[in-house]
């Protein structure tokens, strides 16, 4: 079977950095995962945070508060795109939602915001993404970032112990990255297509996205001979 080596070569990035720089490096790399933007999965920074707390590069405790920071800063700077760049999806921007679903969105996050972005850092990719739609809706953003600390905890703690636990064994688990690269692809290049074709406005907004087909120029009125 082939296989792109899309996770694998992500690993290795991973790794060869925080072994590198250091604990300096987990917070770096976590403020990009929870940005979103290029996609680093936690799955695989946390659990080899966990294995360097396990050969003693740094304590359980400062894993989870140099993860945990990193996670509150990128999801604060994608908070800042979705807040700052409302303008794109709302009036005549290239992004446009339709205005009720706007407006659903913003009296959603109003009245369960907290919850909301609470129970979304304990989801596997819906964490990373989060911040955008809570900033579009302009949720206040002291509750934002204490409620992404407070979700962001126990999903952190969990895999960093995980390395922990695995230790030695980190790089036994590597190979089994393989089965997630056709899903990555797909994700990649299935969001691109979406991006393009929405800014180009050749698909709506919404779930699932519909075509939109240009209407042809009405026929010219036939001149009424005298």
């Amino acid at each position: 079977m082939v296989s792109l080596p899309i996770i694998e070569t992500v690993v290795n990035l991973i790794t060869t950095v925080m072994m590198t720089v250091g604990l300096p490096a987990l917070v770096l790399l976590m403020i990009i995962e929870s940005f979103g933007i290029p996609p680093l999965p936690s799955e695989i920074i946390l659990p080899f945070a966990g294995f360097l707390v396990a050969t003693g590069n740094y304590s359980f405790a400062a894993a989870v508060l140099a993860a945990v920071a990193g996670g509150v800063i990128g999801s604060y700077f994608a908070y800042g795109v979705g807040r700052y760049g409302r303008p794109l999806v709302e009036g005549e921007g290239r992004l446009k939602l339709n205005p009720k679903h706007l407006a659903s969105m913003d009296r959603w996050f109003a009245r369960r915001g907290e919850s909301t972005v609470m129970i979304a850092r304990l989801l596997p990719i819906v964490r990373s993404y989060i911040s955008y739609p809570a900033g579009t809706a302009r949720m206040e953003p002291v509750r934002f970032g204490v409620y992404t600390a407070i979700g962001a905890t126990p999903f952190t703690i969990a895999l960093i112990y995980a390395g922990v636990v695995l230790g030695k064994n980190w790089g036994e688990i590597v190979p089994y990255f393989h089965v997630l690269d056709y899903g990555a692809a797909v994700v990649i290049v299935g969001g691109l297509l979406y991006v393009t074709l929405r800014w180009h406005g050749k698909i709506s907004g919404g779930f699932p996205p519909k075509l939109i087909r240009s209407s042809a120029p009405p026929p010219p009125a036939e001149v009424a001979r005298p």
